[in-house]
């Protein structure tokens, strides 16, 4: 009851908090709020449990809730600054996923930062009103020897206490046999920390970009073959709707509906523009998770439409535009379009071959179907009718699509003027050539007579990429492909092997754009930031315990953690659901530091009291910190993680953006905490045995209070 006051004052203060930093309520910030309900307790368990330590060994309400929250003030200061330490970076992050990151490091901070101003006002208080007398240890030792005897819930007798006592004292036994063997210490620092390592490297996933989402409707981006009319794309129309009417036709819930193995649509739409066509359908409410079962639907109906490239796709929900999410962009640039289409055909067949499984389609074309008319003008004749180029351009504009003159104002409101040929007067090609053109010299003569006037293909548009012509072919790969993996298989089995046939060079060039360029740049952000906030934890601690080498010892927890980061998320695409290492999930990493140096903090600063008030030998002040503070370490350990494990277990829309950052932080917790009470302490041992050789080392304060008298 006493913790539990900590969960509303933290996660309701940060509303207020999150409204000063201009923020608002969104599901990336309530996931952040979810995550934060299982830190904020830590600070309040740790002050609780070092006050209920204090009651056991004989002080009054009031002295073990002063002296026990004085005693660990230092420890969770330290902890709950490099929590929110670790975010600072984060806040500051200006490519597009730093907005998402930015909601949920301010709800996290602002949380946690409250539940350190809880930890040490209310708590306290209130364990000094409600805990009641507590007998001493040695009392509760006799009645609790006096309980094992009872004969009375041998089950809960049978399992709950030998695991408890052996979560107490193993540990502790284990780091004091331990810190009198410097060959142990040393064995457990180096295979814990390689077996960490080797741990992260072997099941490290490629990276992927941010997570689709789940919106409820499935887009189709349909390219058909160059020159459809307006009659061709009403079949395509019409074709469509004979294929999907059985699926809008029934009700949810029918036997009708049952039967046709996908989920009955609510609507659907369908247009054209240009040399494009877009469709789109749309489940019922009830059944908006099973969108993605009308995939093959849609996709077989498309296939009966000949020649016709299309791709199904469900809209990201950080897309921009229709076609637009995850993708990796080929780019091919140059000079000349003939190249250019050569190249981009030859990529496109060798994607195809590569990507069996994935979407693509050229961007705007791979060929030059498009009829189109030239006028292509003779220098010389244009020359002695006292004409150029672009005097010629301009009748010929003037007489097919009319030209702008001037404009007048009538009745308030501007009106064109515009110069234009009669209208009918040309009706086919051939009648190009009969067109006059006038002379500076007032003579009319015919656009056939100086300029060459030819029929041919060309494409429907030319696009250009830092002013090279450019045809880009957009690549969506399967869902279990992570987009870096994609990347590298395109860069390795394509473009590298154009480089050194000698197809690329100083004046083609292929570039891999869109998420892809995008996954780099926010990859490259979040491993500068990982860095830093590595630096920056270090430098806090450094402050904090006044040295560089304690900071040092503590930061070792940190390999731990990445390893079981990894392995909870290896675990969750086992046993649950794929879930790819997405940029929402590598800020789980950078979220891990500045919780799992938490437990190292107070098994640290325990030592040191114990070392400098207490005079203990550094053996034992090792040991008994680990029996003090091993309590509260499985105990945050255990209330984090039952309070994150919702974000991963629990299914339904939005689960997907937050599962892989849950499933990180856990594992991370778990595996950290499990092998920090072992690696900090053994660590920590050495570090002490080493300086107490060289004379260094803290010293208890009545020595030093003996050598200033």
């Amino acid at each position: 009851v006493i913790i539990s006051t900590a969960i509303p004052i933290s996660v309701v203060g940060s509303f207020f908090l999150m409204s000063l930093f201009g923020r608002n309520i969104n599901v990336i910030s309530l996931a952040g709020m979810a995550f934060a309900v299982g830190l904020v307790v830590d600070a309040a368990i740790v002050v609780l449990e070092n006050i209920y330590r204090h009651r056991e060994e004989g002080e009054g309400l009031k002295e073990a809730a002063s002296n026990g929250t004085a005693e660990v003030w230092g420890a969770i200061l330290a902890s709950v600054l490099t929590t929110i330490a670790v975010f600072a970076p984060i806040i500051y992050i200006q490519e597009e996923a730093g907005q998402l990151f930015r909601d949920i490091a301010i709800a996290i901070s602002s949380a946690v930062f409250l539940s350190l101003i809880v930890s040490i006002t209310v708590i306290p208080t209130f364990a000094s009103r409600i805990l009641g007398r507590l007998r001493l240890k040695k009392r509760l030792a006799d009645a609790q020897t006096q309980a094992e005897n009872n004969q009375a819930l041998p089950g809960k007798r049978s399992l709950m206490r030998p695991a408890a006592r052996a979560l107490a004292m193993v540990p502790p036994r284990v780091v004091h046999w331990i810190g009198g063997r410097i060959w142990a210490q040393a064995a457990v620092v180096l295979v814990l920390t390689a077996a960490a390592l080797s741990m992260a490297a072997f099941l490290a996933p490629k990276a992927e970009y941010l997570p689709e989402g789940n919106r409820d409707i499935i887009f189709a981006l349909i390219l058909p073959p160059p020159g459809y009319n307006l009659e061709e794309f009403e079949k395509m129309a019409q074709s469509l709707e004979r294929d999907f009417t059985p699926y809008w036709s029934v009700k949810p819930g029918t036997p009708e509906a049952a039967s046709l193995g996908a989920p009955p649509i609510r609507h659907m739409f369908f247009f054209a523009r240009g040399q494009m066509a877009f469709m789109g359908v749309g489940p019922y409410p009830q059944d908006s998770v099973r969108v993605r079962e009308l995939y093959p639907v849609a996709r077989e109906a498309l296939n009966k439409l000949p020649g016709v490239i299309a791709i199904v796709r469900q809209p990201s929900l950080f897309a921009r535009g229709i076609g637009a999410g995850r993708s990796i962009n080929v780019e091919i640039t140059g000079p000349n379009l003939d190249r250019i289409l050569d190249l981009a055909g030859q990529v496109f067949d060798q994607l195809n071959e590569l990507f069996p499984q994935s979407q693509m389609r050229p961007i705007p074309g791979l060929d030059l179907g498009n009829p189109e008319v030239r006028v292509i003008p003779d220098r010389d004749r244009v020359a002695e009718a006292g004409l150029n180029a672009q005097d010629l351009g301009t009748m010929v504009d003037l007489l097919l699509d009319g030209l702008k003159a001037t404009d007048y104002r009538y009745l308030g409101q501007k009106i064109d003027l515009t110069v234009m040929g009669e209208p009918g007067r040309i009706t086919r090609t051939q009648d190009l050539t009969d067109i006059p053109v006038k002379t500076p010299d007032q003579r009319l003569i015919t656009l056939g007579s100086v300029a060459e006037i030819k029929t041919v293909s060309g494409p429907v548009q030319i696009n250009h990429i830092e002013r090279q012509r450019a045809i880009a072919i957009q690549v969506l790969p399967s869902e279990t492909l992570p987009l870096q993996t994609a990347t590298e298989m395109i860069q390795d089995k394509i473009v590298v092997p154009l480089k050194e046939s000698g197809q690329l060079g100083q004046f083609y060039r292929i570039k891999l754009a869109g998420t892809a360029d995008k996954l780099t740049q926010t990859r490259q952000a979040l491993s500068f930031n990982f860095i830093l906030v590595l630096i920056i934890t270090f430098l806090l601690m450094s402050a904090l315990f006044e040295s560089f080498l304690y900071p040092l010892v503590i930061m070792f927890s940190v390999p731990l953690a990445a390893a079981g980061g990894f392995l909870g998320l290896a675990a969750v695409n086992r046993f649950l659901t794929f879930q790819p290492l997405d940029v929402l999930t590598m800020l789980g990493f950078v979220i891990l530091i500045g919780i799992v140096v938490n437990n190292a903090i107070l098994i640290v600063h325990q030592a040191l009291i114990y070392i400098r008030s207490g005079g203990l030998a550094p053996r034992e002040a090792v040991a008994e910190s680990v029996r003090v503070r091993v309590r509260p370490i499985f105990m945050s350990m255990t209330t984090s993680v039952f309070g994150m494990s919702p974000l991963v277990l629990s299914p339904g829309a939005g689960s997907e953006l937050y599962r892989g950052l849950g499933s990180v932080v856990i594992g991370g917790l778990i595996v950290s905490t499990v092998f920090t009470v072992f690696l900090v302490p053994s660590l920590f041992s050495l570090v002490l045995t080493i300086q107490a050789r060289l004379g260094l080392g803290p010293r208890p304060e009545k020595d030093q209070n003996r050598t200033e008298t």
